[in-house]
């Protein structure tokens, strides 16, 4: 008698697995190169495996997003310094989303409701609110800062993107664009952009942290006018 040959185990899938595959794949390629049979393709198996975890593209995104907030850590309250653990808190979400390419983008014209997500806007809301700003303000003034180094991380990845199709490294690629924009700005006609042709170097100067940094105090330390403001 000839018994049949034995099925192979099916393969386990979980959705901590697609999410963590689905990271990976953006980190080194780009949200563009995901997709769902990317994913399966990776771990081995069929799109339609997935769909029982994750209901499609969008919402892996949405997981992917969340896992990715829960690498930072939320700091104990300490009401003194509540304007500097905003700024701490906003530069540690800025380098996690720089560090996974372009994943910022898939934030941007969304509300994240993750339950990591959750966990950052309820620390900084609360921040805001230890120091003395209207809740109202402070909701709407969160908003902004998200936004801010959400679409700064995304602007980052595009630059990372024209660097790396130019061939060349970061420093030099953006020293030349320096120079080529100075050019263009000096020779404009002083009589119609005055101001422009005038402070040229003060327009393309400056690095980029620094330019971050400028426009993380110019959002929270602005906040000082409401504080106590019913």
């Amino acid at each position: 008698m000839t018994w049949p040959a034995e099925r192979p185990p099916r393969k386990t899938i979980t959705r901590a697995e697609i999410v963590r595959i689905g990271l990976r794949v953006v980190r080194e390629e780009g949200i563009d190169a995901l997709s769902m049979r990317r994913v399966a393709t990776e771990i081995g198996t069929g799109p339609s495996s997935l769909y029982a975890h994750v209901a499609n593209k969008d919402e892996l995104l949405r997981l992917m997003f969340d896992e990715m907030c829960a690498l930072l850590t939320i700091p104990e309250l300490d009401p003194p310094r509540w304007k500097e653990q905003i700024k701490e808190l906003a530069r540690a979400g800025h380098q996690v989303m720089i560090e996974h390419n372009d994943l910022a983008r898939a934030a941007l014209a969304t509300i994240p409701t993750g339950p990591n997500a959750l966990r950052i806007s309820n620390a900084m809301f609360g921040m805001m609110l230890a120091g003395g700003i209207p809740p109202r303000i402070g909701a709407w003034a969160m908003d902004r800062i998200f936004l801010y180094i959400t679409a700064d991380a995304y602007e980052y990845s595009i630059w990372r993107d024209q660097v790396h199709n130019a061939g060349s490294d970061k420093d030099t690629f953006i020293s030349e664009m320096g120079r080529q924009t100075l050019a263009y700005f000096e020779q404009l006609p002083a009589d119609i952009y005055p101001h422009i042709a005038t402070y040229a170097t003060a327009l393309v100067g400056g690095s980029v942290d620094a330019r971050f940094e400028l426009g993380l105090d110019l959002l929270v330390d602005g906040l000082d006018k409401y504080a106590g403001v019913s």
